[in-house]
């Protein structure tokens, strides 16, 4: 089977919308499957809908990579956006053309080629993906690598060549998986100014005729097909090979935090994308929306879903007790408590339980389990809090939620491993809560207390909560109440009592 390039492609009799030719708008710092199926689709999308005529020239982050590959298929790739809509399966093909070429930079040639793009005048946007630990300030990056180790150093290099060759600002979009990413970044580049002695006026062009913005990206991401089989009948179906077949799932959002302005600078309004990918002066009310309703919705539900048998996300959404309790507990607690358009949050909340109802992905509820601790104060308790500062009351699912965190780490204990805290599964089975060692501890001192015991300590424990949860009026009788029917009627009848 031939691979995918335009020429296999024109003979495969594809007939959806391609772009062979364009200028190179894009200078794109990573080019693994999660930039592919998310920055460059709705580049792509930018191009058909939206004449915007661009394309994204890619650059390896570090030096194994996919550059000969996607230069082999001309920056031609297939992607697949799978999921739910409306509770209806979602399976869309589309190959993406909005690629043009991948640079090694780590080979000397690709080096002056992407700084022959860093000064050229069809460069509008700059773009990064380069994982959590790529915004990193590294003193031994130097002026003249060629090219330095870290992402923000290569970025410091592009941008001084730009500047001296006199050339318009750029934006710059940074989408790493990290606080303040875009500040973040733009502090590094400041750290490099001053470590490698650049000129005043370099600094200057940086923070005024460029923006670089932050930016909040969500798209789950399975990439590639392990399925050998899947692959062949692909590969018979599409009439040709692609190793670069992509797979994400059909929502996708790109909130960039940046002046309003960028939004008619930027092509996506204009493409009729504006309620997926948009710059808003300030993303913290989307990141919060995420953290709570996406993030919140996860370890709010799953420990005690997993105690009644549950193992994947979508099965839990499949029984209307699970689902109910999600629900109640996102629109009936969580929603009132964040600071944006009621209908905007009432939106995202109904595409989450369609996320959570993808027939494409098996997600294990024990994966979400990692570090519940961490995740419950950070996701659940602002909503927890929140609901009580505004309603004057506890609320019952996320006072149900604290029950079942408490119940998974604490069910029928029977060792402590290396592994984790080795518990029991009410219907049977051994299962192991993976948390920070003190925690795990914790819960293994307390493994003979009696439930109101149990959860008195874990309500007073400031290391947990960051506060003494025992000081909420009723928070503890309430919890000691629900961990008992947990543990007497099982989760599923306790997550109905809240309903």
């Amino acid at each position: 089977m031939e691979k995918l390039n335009y020429a296999v492609l024109e003979k495969s009799g594809y007939s959806g919308y391609i772009l062979k030719d364009a200028p190179e708008k894009v200078l794109q710092f990573g080019e693994g499957n999660f930039l592919r199926a998310f920055v460059d689709y709705w580049f792509d999308l930018a191009n058909e809908k939206a004449g915007w005529n661009g394309k994204c020239v890619l650059v390896q982050p570090i030096a194994p990579g996919l550059a000969q590959l996607i230069n082999e298929q001309e920056g031609l790739y297939t992607l697949y956006l799978r999921g739910s809509e409306k509770g209806q399966k979602v399976d869309d093909k589309r190959v993406i053309s909005s690629v043009s070429r991948c640079l090694n930079p780590y080979e000397k040639a690709d080096y002056e080629a992407m700084m022959a793009v860093a000064v050229s005048d069809d460069l509008e946007l700059i773009v990064s993906n380069t994982t959590e630990a790529g915004i990193t300030y590294d003193p031994a990056c130097q002026k003249d690598d060629c090219p330095p180790a870290s992402f923000p150093a290569k970025l410091t290099q592009v941008l001084y060549r730009r500047w001296k060759a006199g050339k318009p600002g750029v934006i710059v979009l940074a989408c790493e998986l990290i606080d303040n990413n875009g500040k973040e970044l733009l502090k590094c580049i400041d750290q490099y100014i001053a470590q490698w002695g650049l000129e005043a006026d370099f600094g200057k062009y940086v923070h005024e005729a460029c923006s670089v913005c932050g930016s909040l990206v969500d798209r789950i991401v399975p990439g590639r097909i392990r399925d050998p089989k899947e692959v062949a009948a692909l590969e018979e179906k599409h009439g040709y090979a692609d190793p670069l077949l992509d797979v994400g799932e059909c929502f996708g959002v790109w909130v960039i935090e940046g002046d309003e302005k960028l939004n008619d600078i930027l092509p996506f309004r204009r493409a009729g994308l504006e309620d997926k990918v948009f710059a808003t002066p300030d993303m913290s009310p989307y990141k919060k929306r995420k953290v709570r309703i996406l993030n919140g919705a996860h370890t709010g539900f799953v420990l005690g879903a997993y105690l009644a048998g549950f193992d994947i996300v979508r099965d839990c959404m499949h029984n209307e007790t699970i689902k109910g309790f999600m629900n109640k507990m996102l629109y009936d607690e969580v929603i009132p408590t964040l600071p944006l358009d009621k209908d905007d949050l009432m939106n995202f909340a109904s595409a989450v339980q369609d996320r959570f109802n993808n027939p494409f992905v098996n997600h294990e509820l024990m994966s979400i389990s990692l570090n519940s601790t961490s995740k419950w104060r950070a996701r659940n308790m602002p909503s927890f809090l929140g609901y009580i500062e505004k309603m004057g009351k506890l609320p019952p699912c996320l006072t149900m939620s604290l029950a079942a965190y408490t119940a998974f780490y604490s069910n029928d204990i029977q060792a402590l491993t290396e592994a984790g805290l080795v518990c029991r599964r009410p219907k049977g089975g051994e299962y192991t809560v993976s948390d920070d060692r003190w925690v795990l501890e914790f819960y293994y001192g307390h493994r003979d207390d009696a439930p109101e015991a149990l959860v008195h300590a874990v309500l007073a424990n400031e290391r947990m909560w960051g506060q003494d949860l025992t000081q909420i009026s009723g928070l503890e009788p309430a919890v000691a109440s629900s961990l008992k029917l947990i543990r007497e009627q099982g989760a599923e009848a306790a997550y109905a009592s809240c309903l």
